[in-house]
């Protein structure tokens, strides 16, 4: 068979899911990728790009449905660049998500027979984020103003977003607010390519336990009066909004992350209870996006841990101590690496409104601070690591056979690297003890997982 050509039409059987989420079929070999394709699906395929070695395709009829395929309730759902498995049943997106771990481990890290533990589903479906940041851009037919998401392959489009099933309805609520008054005053977008207009991001958090609400919105100009209204509205509307903030970013680079940022109302930040601790989460800061399923990957730590309260604990890309201050508890010192200077001081404040002092947090790179500790003299039983979705860098890792603890408890958010990193330190004398994947973000294609590594 020749090989098929961009704008060719093919049907095909999808038999796997790439590690983006695409569909994976093949025709006499060939690999096609389709998004929105689901194992188990037959499906008509319009290729939209023809390489040599595979070529990517839309879905323009579905033949026959995956036993899998399930109805998707969200109304954006195939336009957001979201949640991509809304289509697929629970059951089976813990199954290759799963799959995908141990897919890695084998291929990537070249670590295999090693013990998988059965994956932890997470206990809601939707409504489960306590964080959401809806970009502002320039309505497509203007004049008007989205608030909303990208759009799925297209970070140059925001789709407009009046209601999120990822969000609770309080925070749906607080979106709805902030949209009417920002249409009613007229404030204009900002524009990538120009860099005029104001309204650049508007992100809202949720304290599951305390119920307490944050609104920031993101500026290119402080403009505080434009925006002072807005607290008091949204207070009206929902008494639960405990901080209202504007940050203001007048760079370029599109993060919704300023450079000064002004209280409208309430407090600079919200208070929120996770394994018996108080935290206060700023505008900026780090928390985990899933709190219930924090609460289960925080407490699977702590057991894996093992402390019995006479051990110097290292925790890096420590964050805002969140598990720092847990480990704290248990053992004599623990000493928290966090690049982020703004997260090092919500983690000393943390520390500080709980009452614990024995811990000590430090900033800068792992790959530099980690060794300073080892010359100092400094020794760990265990180690606690959460890094980036890139993994370890390589000096780090060094430095971290170099320091020799006992037991490492790993925690990941990209089964990649993961294994990448898991390869080198079986490699540097470690044995992997087992792997317990994890769901925190169901309908999308992210999976986290823990692995716990022992000496020799």
């Amino acid at each position: 068979m020749a090989r098929p050509r961009r704008g060719e039409t093919l049907s095909l059987t999808v038999d796997d899911l790439a590690f983006g989420g695409e569909g994976v079929g093949r025709v006499d070999g060939y690999v096609v990728f389709v998004r929105g394709g689901l194992p188990g699906d037959r499906l008509r395929v319009r290729l939209t790009e023809a390489r040599a070695r595979f070529a990517r395709g839309v879905i323009e009829a579905v033949e026959e449905p995956s036993p899998d395929r399930v109805e998707a309730p969200c109304p954006y759902f195939g336009r957001c660049g979201g949640c991509r498995l809304q289509h697929l049943a629970y059951p089976a997106q813990l199954r290759w998500k799963a799959k995908q771990v141990g897919d890695c481990l084998a291929r990537i890290g070249g670590v295999e027979a090693v013990p998988i533990r059965p994956i932890i589903g997470a206990p809601e479906l939707y409504g489960y984020r306590n964080k959401m940041e809806f970009t502002v851009a320039p309505a497509l037919a203007p004049p008007g103003t989205a608030i909303g998401l990208h759009a799925a392959d297209r970070y140059d489009v925001v789709l407009d977003i009046d209601r999120c099933l990822l969000q609770s309805e309080g925070m749906n609520e607080l979106l709805a607010e902030a949209r009417a008054f920002l249409a009613e005053r007229k404030l204009p977008a900002y524009e990538q390519e120009s860099g005029e207009g104001l309204l650049r991001f508007l992100v809202l958090r949720e304290a599951k336990r305390t119920g307490e609400a944050m609104v920031n919105v993101v500026t290119s100009a402080p403009q505080v009066s434009e925006l002072a209204p807005l607290a008091d509205r949204l207070r009206r509307r929902a008494p639960q909004t405990a901080s209202v903030i504007l940050n203001v970013n007048p760079r370029k680079a599109s993060v919704a992350v300023g450079v000064e940022e002004h209280l409208l109302a309430g407090r600079d930040h919200i208070r929120e209870t996770l394994g018996g601790l108080v935290f206060q989460i700023s505008a900026n800061s780090f928390f985990q996006t899933n709190t219930l399923q924090a609460e289960r990957l925080f407490a699977l730590v702590l057991e894996s841990t093992e402390l019995m309260g006479t051990e110097t604990v290292v925790d890096l890309y420590s964050g805002t101590g969140a598990i720092t201050l847990l480990l704290a508890r248990r053992c004599r010192w623990v000493y928290g690496i966090e690049v982020a200077q703004t997260a090092v001081d919500d983690a000393q404040r943390n520390a500080k409104a709980n009452g614990i002092e024995n811990c000590t947090f430090l900033a800068g790179e792992v790959r530099a601070v980690l060794p300073e500790l080892i010359a100092r003299g400094i020794r760990a039983e265990v180690v606690v690591a959460d890094p980036p979705r890139a993994g370890f860098h390589p000096k780090a890792l060094r430095a971290l056979v170099t320091l020799g603890p006992q037991r490492i408890i790993y925690v990941s958010c990209n089964p990649a690297t993961l294994a990448r990193d898991l390869g080198e330190l079986t490699r540097g004398g470690y044995r992997i003890e087992w792997v317990q994947p994890l769901d925190m973000f169901p309908h999308t294609p992210h999976i986290e997982a823990v692995a716990r590594l022992g000496r020799g």
